[in-house]
């Protein structure tokens, strides 16, 4: 395992469940931040408000039955029932009023907890290896964290201000009904609440497979439509707007299945609350009754225990409601924290020091990689690119060219051998400083979906209006992006979709420069750009690269001619190097590329000229 824990991870399979525990310690800090005091006081304002609101709440009713015992007794003063009755009544607003300021106090605390724990999560996710990135399903992703994100507001809200409050209540009443009316009161509550609570908790443990199976399709539907989406132009190329639609509605007919499922057991369940919820109040009323009746109790008894009961079972209607959300909110929590341990491939070692680069030499010295034990892409590979000088890096697809590029990047740690930077291996500094030290333009250039502007502007984002044109007039783009309407503030759509490949391209070279480091990669650089643009490009490169140490990737020959040295690969390993003038004298694989692309541009200059003609 190279440089780490290579974690497997697929948002879209469902849990087992067997780590709730795990989940609800990994939250637990977050609710009682270290650091944040005021924070902590929020917690602690809301716990009192809480237990005070409950109690307010348990007091009430026994006001209230006193209150009717008084109005069905021999009428005497009315200053007795309406002090009762006012008692009662704020009683029951402190129980509001308390509850909203649980609430308050407690929102700052609840919204902070979600926002540590998304903002990690995105953290965690930028600081995972590419290998986890290529495998990654976005919409997957996306799902995950706004599902468990949402499952931590539910859970807070629900099990500290609904079963937590709940649980104290249906003691408090116990408790009451014991020493008021004797044991039999008490059981039979506690028995009849017990047995709502098991049964709520054994069908929903047989419903969550459903809610599984819901979640599963919906991710998976979720991830088909973006992919489709992304691929706009792809599906439309090969007419398969039907086949993306069948795709995507199989996903929709298996979450449709298990909704359906989903619904059915529900409704099993709440008949059985509503069986078990309603034999239990029959048979303490029943026996309320027969205590009125032998005189052991009063009419005013006989309304409170009804009231402790009703206000315990409304909570209840609702807690099977809740139970089931908390278990998935659970699950959504779990499969968050899970994606949160997955572990980096390629970290920082300990106590790794950034990056000094004085000269700017790059050694790859015995490099042996490979993305797999069974595909082993470069095979002792030896190189050096000299300070201030530019070497090219050529041969046919799958090389092992752009597999240099993100070893350079390390985004791979290498099998065999080593990479360094003026002596220092990579493995041993920072990251951030060493990719911070590279300037890249790769093959594929994808930008973010805003500004021009702000695309150029994210090689180096604090530098100003001006650095940004000045970059922009070096990679001869800037007069395209004044003709535009809104100029530097144009939007390019998603993925750079607004702009065509060339244009993407001088955009990512304008960023490159802007960003202004000692050593420069390109990969593919001008691969998308017409010829004319192309030597524009080209003299701007080697303006930009003059006393840089450059590495370039290069298919097209035509790009590399004035490199110090040109390194041809295939199959992973070095067949040739030598300059340009020395590869063709040599008559060898390079000379063999070169005659065939000449060839090429040859018959595409007269094939022009025809269609001109």
């Amino acid at each position: 395992m190279r440089g780490g824990t290579r974690a497997q991870f697929d948002p879209s399979a469902p849990t087992k469940g067997t780590n709730q525990l795990r989940t609800l310690r990994t939250l637990l800090p977050y609710l009682w931040p270290p650091g944040e005091p005021g924070l902590r006081a929020r917690v602690v304002i809301a716990m009192l408000a809480l237990v005070a609101a409950k109690a307010a709440n348990l007091v009430a009713p026994l006001l209230y039955a006193r209150t009717v015992d008084q109005l069905t007794g021999t009428a005497q003063l009315l200053a007795v029932p309406v002090a009762l009755i006012l008692t009662y009544t704020t009683g029951r607003a402190l129980n509001s009023i308390l509850s909203e300021v649980r609430d308050g106090f407690f929102a700052r605390v609840a919204q902070h907890a979600i926002r540590q724990v998304a903002l990690q999560t995105f953290q965690h996710l930028h600081a995972l290896s590419m290998r986890f990135h290529l495998e990654r399903r976005t919409g997957g992703l996306s799902r995950v964290i706004e599902r468990g994100t949402k499952g931590i507001q539910f859970l807070l809200n629900f099990t500290l201000f609904n079963i937590f409050p709940t649980l104290i209540e249906l003691f408090g009443v116990a408790l009451i009904l014991h020493f008021a009316f004797g044991f039999a009161f008490s059981s039979i509550t506690l028995v009849s609440v017990f047995g709502y609570i098991v049964f709520t908790v054994v069908i929903t443990e047989w419903r969550t497979q459903y809610r599984r199976a819901m979640n599963t399709a919906d991710s998976e539907a979720n991830t088909k439509a973006i992919d489709s989406l992304l691929n706009y132009e792809t599906v439309k190329y090969f007419g398969n707007e039907a086949l993306e639609a069948q795709r995507f509605d199989d996903s929709l007919v298996r979450y449709q299945k298990a909704a359906v499922g989903s619904q059915v057991t529900l409704s099993m369940l709440n008949i059985g609350q509503q069986v078990v919820v309603n034999v239990g109040l029959a048979i303490v009323l029943v026996m309320a009754g027969y205590g009125v009746v032998n005189g052991s109790m009063t009419i005013g008894d006989f309304v409170l225990v009804n009231t402790y009961l009703i206000q315990l079972y409304m909570p209840l209607h609702f807690l099977g409601f809740v139970y089931r959300e908390i278990k998935q909110g659970l699950v959504d929590m779990e499969v968050m924290f899970e994606l949160m341990r997955v572990g980096q491939e390629v970290a920082d070692k300990p106590g790794a020091q950034p990056l000094v680069v004085s000269h700017g030499v790059i050694e790859f010295e015995h490099v042996t990689f490979g993305y797999n034990p069974d595909r082993v892409i470069l095979k002792d590979v030896s190189f050096t690119v000299p300070a201030g000088k530019t070497v090219a890096l050529v041969g046919a697809s799958g090389a092992g060219k752009s597999t240099i590029s993100r070893i350079l990047f390390r985004f791979y740690d290498v099998d065999n051998g080593s990479v360094r930077i003026d002596g220092q291996d990579i493995r041993d500094v920072t990251q951030t400083s060493l990719r911070g030290a590279i300037g890249i333009v790769p093959q594929d250039t994808v930008l973010f979906d805003d500004s021009i502007g702000y695309n150029i502007k994210y090689g180096r984002p604090s530098s100003s209006q001006a650095e940004v044109e000045g970059a922009a007039k070096l990679a001869a783009i800037h007069d395209f992006v004044r003709s535009l309407p809104e100029g530097y503030g144009t939007r390019v759509g998603e993925r750079g979709l607004k702009l065509s490949g060339g244009e993407k391209q001088r955009v990512a070279i304008a960023r490159t420069m802007l960003k202004n480091p000692p050593i420069l990669l390109f990969d593919e650089a001008t691969s998308a750009l017409d010829s004319h643009t192309e030597k524009d490009i080209q003299a701007s490169l080697r303006k930009v690269s003059a006393n840089r140490t450059t590495l370039m990737i290069a298919h097209r020959l035509s790009t590399v001619v004035d490199a110090d040295e040109i390194i041809v690969l295939d199959k992973g390993q070095i067949v040739e190097r030598g300059t340009h003038r020395d590869l063709l004298v040599a008559r060898g694989r390079y000379a063999a590329m070169w005659s065939k692309q000449q060839e090429a541009a040859l018959y595409e200059a007269r094939l022009a000229a025809a269609v001109g003609a």
